[in-house]
């Protein structure tokens, strides 16, 4: 049977191909970019006919049928490996449930049998002449998935582009229960615009910034802000190794800043391991040989992150405390995103020989009364996550300086921490510091 025989004799309806899913089964969507949403919107029909069927995800960019069909979630559970604006959202309404994890990690709960896949419906790229679907925006731990996967179901979408890949970038033909085509549109999320302090904190950043270095940006307004900056600086011969691509690489792609001559692995190939953001973004990575998709057992494994050497993290956090301890994920129990990929690139960066890991934040926030409230706490009290110890604290970033937080005794990081401190707060913050013992008498004011 050759391959196109093949593809119709399994091509279904979306309804048709959801009736495999049974009460009881574990559903997974993958992550971010490879949400079925045709397959998600024909599971949720069947509501009534079905009990207690948990879904995975991960970033979900648009609203979840299997929730929004069923408000009482009766039918369905949603689980989700990390968390976007909608994501919040059901988590706030006790919709939704997170699973922390490593990103590196991600992979081996499925290969280990620590979770359980009955079911699993992605969106791929259409088939090739020699039978295989690229998985596209979504590299990550799909292939673990996918091998516990009892059934497969893809759906086919034109607007998935074609992602070459290092591992783990497709799916053959005859590994599938079934396909559905499909032309909803794939999930986008162009990146915020940069506020004022995003541009401050970035500007403190940026002099630690160089030639042939290998750059990890998260997502958000401050790396947003900080592309530009490199974009329109005299920067030369960059490296992408990212585990997550998005808007503000395409701009240094564009502005010639990214070369990845100078790269210690995979010289000459930017490398990602999933992708979100604008269409502009999808079309240029479509058919890219410039760029590789990898798995994330492999793009964030501290191991690989040290051999890049030149290495230079950048990465957004919540609030840290004076003994360096940082929250990256909640606003005390109120799950935000999730751990990811932080802990993974500071364990590698500072691994590697000439590697620095930047976290930064505003160093307050208002809330809606417009009460100004510090986002460097005396301690944590309130059941925020700590998704980075203090044993690991890396450069802390605000936009009032840089604090080096690596070595330091207890006295020294408050000391460190109270300068990059919104003004208003430091001298509440200092006398925190001298009730916690934490502060040395002979200690001058900041």
């Amino acid at each position: 049977m050759n391959v196109y025989q093949e593809y119709k004799e399994k091509l279904r309806t979306a309804e048709d191909a959801v009736q495999i899913v049974k009460s009881g089964d574990w559903v997974d969507y993958s992550q971010c970019c490879s949400y079925p949403a045709a397959l998600d919107a024909a599971l949720a029909k069947r509501r009534d006919e079905l009990q207690d069927i948990n879904v995975y995800n991960a970033i979900s960019c648009r609203p979840v049928q299997v929730l929004e069909q069923d408000q009482e979630n009766k039918t369905f559970t949603y689980n989700l490996w990390h968390c976007s604006g909608i994501d919040r959202q059901y988590l706030d309404q006790g919709r939704a449930f997170h699973s922390p994890m490593l990103f590196r990690d991600c992979g081996s709960y499925y290969a280990k049998g620590a979770v359980k896949v009955n079911v699993a419906m992605v969106t791929v790229a259409p088939m090739d002449k020699h039978g295989c679907f690229s998985f596209g925006l979504t590299n990550s731990c799909q292939q673990e998935m996918l091998d516990t996967a009892d059934h497969i179901i893809l759906e086919v979408n034109p607007g998935m582009p074609v992602i070459y890949g290092m591992a783990n970038d497709h799916i053959h033909i005859s590994e599938v229960d079934c396909v559905v085509e499909s032309d909803e549109k794939i999930n986008t999320a162009p990146s915020r615009g940069a506020s004022s302090i995003d541009r401050q904190i970035a500007a403190q950043i940026f002099p630690y910034l160089h030639d042939g270095m290998t750059l990890q940006l998260g997502i958000g307004g401050m790396p947003n802000a900080l592309g530009v900056l490199i974009a329109a600086s005299d920067l030369k011969d960059l490296g992408m190794h990212t585990e997550l691509m998005s808007d503000g690489y395409l701009n240094l792609y564009e502005s010639g800043k990214i070369t990845n001559r100078k790269k210690k692995l995979q010289r000459g190939k930017g490398v990602f391991s999933i992708c979100m953001g604008s269409k502009a973004l999808y079309e240029f990575l479509d058919h890219n040989q410039d760029i590789l998709s990898a798995p994330m057992k492999y793009v964030n494994h501290p191991e690989t992150i040290r051999q890049l050497d030149d290495f230079i993290s950048i990465n957004s956090c919540i609030a840290m405390d004076l003994y360096g301890q940082v929250c990256s994920e909640s606003a005390g129990i109120r799950q935000i995103s999730g751990t990811g990929g932080q802990l993974d690139f500071v364990t590698g960066t500072y691994m590697a020989e000439h590697g620095r890991a930047f976290l930064a934040m505003p160093s307050a926030y208002r809330d809606r009364e417009g009460r100004l409230h510090s986002n460097i706490l005396p301690r944590f009290t309130q059941g925020d996550i700590i998704t980075t110890p203090r044993t690991q604290a890396p450069y802390m970033v605000t936009e009032y300086g840089v604090a080096n937080l690596s070595g330091l005794s207890s006295w020294q990081r408050a000391e460190a921490i109270i300068h990059i401190a919104h003004p208003d707060f430091r001298e509440s913050l200092i006398q925190a510091a001298e009730t916690q013992r934490i502060w040395r008498r002979s200690q001058k004011r900041v």
